[in-house]
């Protein structure tokens, strides 16, 4: 399959392309919002792959790297057009860009929640609008569109009220267009995981590179989420493996308007 994945250079979207890339995936296109991020990671994924051997479709494995924007529609636009010129269509689409900041309610200026939404709710839905405007005329595809389990939770102790609006704003628009689109063989589905970390793209509760740097530095910080998560345990990136991949294959091909949620029981 055409797998197309923003937020892809790092964190759990780069993730979410190994995933790809170690269940058989041949076309990736990597989105970032800086075209040199993109591009490196892109060439690390099948540098990555060519060393450990495990891809069944090495020879022909062929990973791109886009600038995207996903705040921008016209950004958006031109990342799955180039996409489709390349590869000659796209199956399986994850809206994985995303942000976070901690302001308490009171003190959050209002630009930054702007861009914000911005890039997780106008960001999500103009991802998920083109891809479904290449998957309809060739008969369907999936979307997965990142959640949080902050759309169901309130976290604490951080403060992150617009981040959890925007988060829940996902949820239930995968299950609007699950329902508008399900007809047309286009499947949307939802995989929440654990929340991200203050002030940075990387997912915490996650144990992202950044996020272990970070939380070296704030060991409370950690055993706090620890004791809050019933497994006793940060998730790894690895962990979300097998539930996105199932989501993107014909595994899943009865499921939409569904969420997954990876969170070691915290909700």
């Amino acid at each position: 399959q055409v797998c197309l994945v923003t937020g892809a250079a790092r964190g759990l979207g780069n993730e979410f392309c190994r995933a790809f890339i170690r269940s058989g995936c041949t076309s990736l296109a990597l989105l970032d919002l800086k075209q040199s991020e993109a591009q490196v990671a892109a060439e690390e994924l099948v540098r990555l792959a060519s060393a450990s051997g495990e891809h069944v479709g090495l020879d022909t494995l062929e990973v791109i790297g886009l600038e995207c924007d996903v705040s921008s529609e016209v950004s958006v636009e031109k990342a799955f057009t180039k996409t489709v010129e390349a590869f000659g269509g796209v199956d399986a689409v994850v809206a994985s860009a995303g942000i976070v900041e901690n302001y308490s309610a009171l003190d959050y200026p209002s630009d930054r929640m702007k861009r914000l939404f911005d890039i997780n709710v106008h960001g999500t839905y103009f991802t998920a609008r083109e891809a479904a405007k290449c998957m309809i005329p060739q008969g369907g595809g999936s979307i997965i569109l990142v959640a949080s389990m902050s759309a169901n939770i309130v976290n604490v102790p951080q403060l992150q009220t617009p981040y959890n609006a925007s988060k829940a704003a996902v949820k239930h628009m995968a299950s609007s267009l699950a329902v508008e689109w399900a007809k047309k063989g286009v499947r949307v589905n939802a995989l929440r995981h654990e929340l991200p970390l203050s002030l940075s793209q990387s997912p915490g509760y996650m144990m992202t590179k950044l996020t272990r740097t970070i939380l070296s530095n704030e060991p409370e910080l950690k055993r706090t989420w620890e004791s809050l998560t019933p497994m006793g345990r940060m998730g790894e990136p690895e962990d979300l493996d097998g539930a996105i991949v199932f989501l993107a294959s014909d595994a899943s091909r009865f499921m939409t308007g569904s969420e997954i949620r990876v969170d070691g029981g915290y909700c």
